[in-house]
């Protein structure tokens, strides 16, 4: 087989503010024509790190390159080949659907720019809606205008920046369904997300958690590579459980999921030992499961925020 032909391939990314690390030496590959989800919580450093593969931050340090360009020396030429969505709506809300589309295409220069515009309007489902005026808009509808403007100039590379925070069920499927047309006919995307579901329908993965990048590859690897094992529990009062199992400090994580909780760790004997007291508890039915790509997610971000405070 073949190597992959890398959209992104960098190595020691860096990024400090104020004296404080955001991103920490990060390295990582993504395959053309790949979906790769970029998780983790609040503050990891993704929109950073993001920002600093389109060329719009510059890293302290890093080398690589994305579409074959240097990060660091061909940051203009980059822009022009990259298609960047950010968190928040950030087009024109009293410009119409096509006036926000021409303006893109202005901007990056697009050549036959009606026919381009006009093209991107009937692939994302605008026809009919060309007139209106992007502020009046439902929260899809805004995605689905960020996106087609992310689109107009034909970027090979798409760094989309938690775009479905905020719209519907359907909206979130469309969007994720339109995704995976584009990496059909060959479109790289980065997409950070805080959604599971939407993790499960990227091809590989990498999760951060305070500037560092924690884990890599597909949600299989990654959660073989945590070595972690998760009892479950289901029944009543899994609440009062999760309270007591939380006081006496036992088990590494206890998370309640609906109707079970689950109690996850790398050592399952201490896991059985941390639930022993409380077996004898009436109507409660306990497991031995796989753990999920939630639990590892939950459990790496625990352990890196316990080792950045010692």
């Amino acid at each position: 087989m073949s190597a992959p032909e890398w959209a992104i391939d960098v190595k020691g990314v860096t990024k400090s503010f104020a004296g404080k690390t955001v991103v920490n030496g990060i390295s990582l590959q993504v395959a053309k024509g790949e979906i790769h989800g970029f998780l983790g919580p609040n503050g990891s450093g993704k929109t950073t790190f993001i920002r600093m593969l389109c060329g719009l931050l510059t890293p302290d340090a890093a080398s690589g390159t994305c579409l074959g360009l240097d990060i660091l020396k061909d940051q203009d030429a980059l822009k022009r080949r990259v298609g960047y969505m950010t968190q928040k709506f950030s087009l024109y809300e009293d410009l119409t659907v096509n006036e926000n589309l021409d303006l893109m295409a202005r901007l990056y220069g697009v050549p036959e720019r009606k026919k381009a515009v006009a093209e991107v309007v009937e692939r994302m489902g605008f026809a009919g809606r060309g007139r209106q005026l992007a502020g009046t808009m439902s929260g899809g509808w805004k995605q689905r205008l960020a996106l087609a403007a992310c689109l107009v100039h034909q970027p090979e590379l798409l760094l989309l920046d938690e775009p479905t925070a905020g719209v519907d069920p359907k909206a979130r499927r469309d969007f994720w369904e339109e995704l995976h047309l584009l990496a059909h006919s060959g479109v790289t995307a980065l997409v950070s997300t805080h959604y599971m579901d939407e993790a499960e329908r990227c091809h590989r993965l990498a999760y951060l958690a305070y500037g560092d990048l924690l884990a890599k590859g597909t949600i299989q690897e990654v959660v073989a590579a945590a070595g972690i094992s998760t009892l479950v529990i289901s029944g009543p009062k899994l609440g009062e459980l999760a309270a007591a199992l939380r006081h006496d400090g036992k088990a590494p994580q206890v998370v309640v999921f609906g109707g079970s909780l689950h109690l996850t760790g790398p050592d399952p004997a201490a896991l059985n030992e941390a639930a022993a007291p409380y077996r004898n508890w009436p109507d409660l039915v306990w497991s031995q499961a796989a753990a999920g790509i939630e639990d590892v997610f939950i459990y790496l971000t625990e352990k890196q925020a316990k080792d950045n405070y010692r």
